[in-house]
């Protein structure tokens, strides 16, 4: 046989063999095993399995640079089963109990957390300690929220996220996906109207319905991590977070001892809570609808002195209102009033300021605002009185030029009629 079939013939029978070694042998025993085997065989199991690889291309982690391994711990360098290897740290999913220390095992560090977003707080897990959630937790009570309850898991996405369940218009509704399950709350005796409050109040139409994310959710009057109900003796310090001024004005006032005697809150009394209703002047006086009225019967002191803030608030309301009526006439008519403006803005201002004032609950408090304001509407108001009285004089003068005018052609006119009836005759 020649030495070149010879060659050829021991390829031949090479590569066969190598062929009927790879259909006999099982593939991980000889498949090079993939640089990150977790993605690698989970995107090919379905369900819950398989869903954590989809979900990381929206992960805040995985965006970072972290991957399964680096909270799974295991080896993904190994193929198959193999990288499930606990002497490599594999965990797997913890438990419910165990979720908040397996996520501060790194949120708890500051030396990590520089390494990502060192503005992050790494207090997290000792505040949840501290909440109603964390002590449930810690006595074996496993239906109370941990981490990925509120924040989601494969994709944990960022506070900015508009789809992360903790963006701050979805809080109210990611909070609700407990607190609104009568059967879930059934065991703690917790209501579950607060969501349907919270929608219908002022702060949940400018939060859920204009977007406006400066109106408080939740988590802002609750806390986050460290989530607990305000008492009657802390409300006023939550409230006081967005309305300083007004929670400063109250504490002068004489309602403060009376609540603290009576255990009321603050402000949750006339404003109520999840429900909080945007403030009208209504709320205050000697009538229906007043609030006032809860505590301080018809005819009362009490009564009396609310009527006399109301009164001062409807005479300073009734100045601007008359003002601005003068110089809208004034306006339509072609008129300018601009030099108005900045005394009807500040008449405005001091209506805010009244209206705070009455937190007070003093008229001495509520009537230096109302007098300036009024003066301010006054002043705006001659600007509309001289404006109209312009307006009058230049349509007086306008009619006696007219009447000159008139009058002189008419007198043209006969003139006329006089020299044409001279030249015909």
């Amino acid at each position: 046989m020649a030495p070149r079939r010879i060659l050829a013939w021991a390829l031949g029978v090479a590569a066969a063999a190598a062929a009927l070694v790879l259909l006999v042998l099982p593939r991980g025993a000889w498949a090079a095993p993939a640089a990150d085997s977790c993605t690698a065989c989970h995107q090919n199991l379905d369900g819950p399995l398989g869903a954590p690889v989809a979900g990381m291309r929206d992960d805040v982690h995985a965006r970072r640079g972290l991957t399964c391994a680096s909270c799974h711990g295991g080896d993904p360098r190994r193929a198959g089963m193999d990288a499930h290897d606990r002497r490599a740290g594999f965990v797997g999913a913890p438990p419910p109990q165990q979720v908040p220390q397996f996520c501060a095992s790194c949120h708890s560090r500051p030396d990590v957390m520089r390494r990502f977003n060192p503005k992050l707080p790494t207090d997290q897990l000792a505040r949840y300690l501290t909440s109603v959630h964390g002590q449930k937790l810690r006595q074996g009570d496993t239906q109370v929220a941990t981490c990925v309850s509120c924040h989601g898991v494969h994709p944990v996405r960022g506070l900015a996220d508009a789809a992360s369940p903790v963006f701050a218009p979805n809080v109210p509704r990611t909070c609700a996906r407990c607190h609104a399950d009568v059967a879930r709350m059934k065991p703690y005796g917790i209501a579950t109207t607060q969501f349907d409050e919270y929608k219908e109040s002022v702060h949940g139409r400018a939060l859920l319905e204009r977007g406006n994310r400066q109106a408080p959710a939740c988590n802002d009057c609750h806390d986050n991590h460290g989530a607990v109900p305000p008492g009657v003796t802390s409300v006023a310090n939550v409230c006081a977070q967005c309305h300083s001024a007004t929670r400063d004005l109250f504490v002068r006032s004489p309602h403060k001892e009376a609540f603290d005697v009576l255990g009321q809150g603050e402000c949750t009394t006339c404003h109520g809570t999840h429900n909080i209703a945007f403030p009208t002047d209504e709320m205050i006086g000697g009538t229906e609808p007043a609030v006032c009225l809860r505590c301080h019967p018809a005819g009362s002191s009490g009564s009396a002195g609310a009527s006399a803030i109301r009164a001062g608030l409807e005479r300073l309301k009734g100045a601007i209102g008359e003002a601005e009526g003068l110089l809208g006439r004034a306006e339509r008519a072609g008129m300018d009033v601009s030099e108005s403006d900045l005394d009807i803005n500040e008449a405005r201002t001091q209506l805010i300021i009244a209206r705070a004032a009455t937190h007070a609950a003093s008229l001495s408090a509520v009537t230096p605002p109302v007098q300036a304001g009024v003066a301010a509407a006054g002043r705006a108001r001659a600007v509309g009185e001289a404006a109209l009285a312009e307006l009058a004089f230049r349509k007086r003068g306008l009619f006696v030029a007219l009447a000159v005018i008139g009058f002189v052609a008419l007198t043209l006119w006969l003139k006329l009629r006089e020299l044409e009836a001279r030249h015909r005759a």
